[in-house]
């Protein structure tokens, strides 16, 4: 498995940034994870924190050297991120939750598979071409399919859903895309997207190396938006760099063993203890979801 990768976040006009990003791989899959912590409710970078964690810890528990089942483990860590934030607050008695959202890629057997919930993106390039884009959990994005006839002009930044709300988050996950050489996916907070244009990101993304791409895009999204502008994260990977266009970020996963787990998502961090992430909890929380999913099958059959 090879690929080249980069990673990027700037603050902007914010008093601080609450997105977080993080990647790991193991010999035969790879693992990208961005959220975006949500202002207008306390402590966001935690929540983003924590949904990285506990989606590395399963990746890392699962992968040997593959995951099994990626549409579940996608759930799954969604779910479980959902719980751990939920958790969080519960303990600490807090009145409203942390809140983030969440897009996982999933790369191995030469095919992506991805799942999010809210707002932050995943695009597919391959060739100047946006083969995929994920559609945000917002009104202005989900207007036909939620039934939503006012004409009126919606706040695209608006959420129906995210990690921490207090019910059960809505989310999707894709199905799986065979990559070529040379496809790039993207990750990135609304920070990003928000104040570019999509062909404007999709044509630097195509022209590029991710590492000269990312930081351009990063810099024109911050110009855009000025004295308010937005957190700004990206992460983005190329699939099968050519060895002759490999820079800085290459990565080849042959040489390691089933055993090696690679990782950029550090535990901790601002506002997380130690304690934050409870592999039992996590366990419970799997078992509970798979106990739901058994149920809804048998009451279907």
């Amino acid at each position: 498995m090879k690929f080249s990768v980069f990673q990027l976040s700037r603050r902007g006009g914010r008093a601080k940034n609450e997105d977080r990003m993080g990647y790991c791989y193991t010999r035969e899959a790879a693992l990208l994870v961005l959220a975006d912590g949500m202002g207008g409710h306390p402590e966001g970078e935690v929540a983003a924190q924590m949904a990285l964690q506990t989606v590395s810890a399963l990746f890392q528990k699962e992968a040997r050297p593959v995951v099994r089942d990626v549409h579940r483990f996608l759930s799954n860590a969604v779910l479980a991120a959902h719980h751990q934030i939920i958790r969080y607050a519960d303990t600490r008695g807090m009145p409203d939750a942390p809140r983030s959202t969440l897009v996982v890629a999933l790369v191995q057997n030469g095919k992506a598979t991805w799942a999010h919930c809210g707002d932050s993106r995943l695009y597919c390039v391959r060739q100047g071409v946006l083969l995929a884009r994920t559609v945000d959990h917002s009104l202005v994005e989900r207007r036909p399919a939620l039934g939503v006839q006012s004409i009126e002009p919606l706040n695209r930044n608006v959420l129906y859903t995210c990690l921490g709300s207090p019910g059960r988050p809505q989310f999707d996950v894709s199905e799986p895309l065979h990559l070529q050489e040379g496809d790039k996916i993207m990750l990135c907070s609304d920070g990003l997207w928000d104040p570019l244009d999509e062909a404007q990101l999709v044509r630097q993304l195509a022209n590029q190396p991710v590492a000269d791409a990312v930081p351009l895009m990063v810099a024109e999204a911050l110009q855009a938006g000025g004295r308010y502008a937005d957190n700004t994260t990206v992460l983005a990977m190329e699939w099968e760099t050519p060895d002759d266009q490999a820079a800085g970020g290459a990565i080849s996963t042959d040489s390691i063993s089933d055993e090696v787990f690679a990782s950029t998502i550090q535990a901790g961090g601002p506002g997380v203890a130690d304690d934050t992430l409870d592999n039992e909890e996590i366990e419970r929380a799997i078992a509970e979801i798979n106990e739901a999913i058994r149920r809804s099958a048998a009451k279907k059959a």
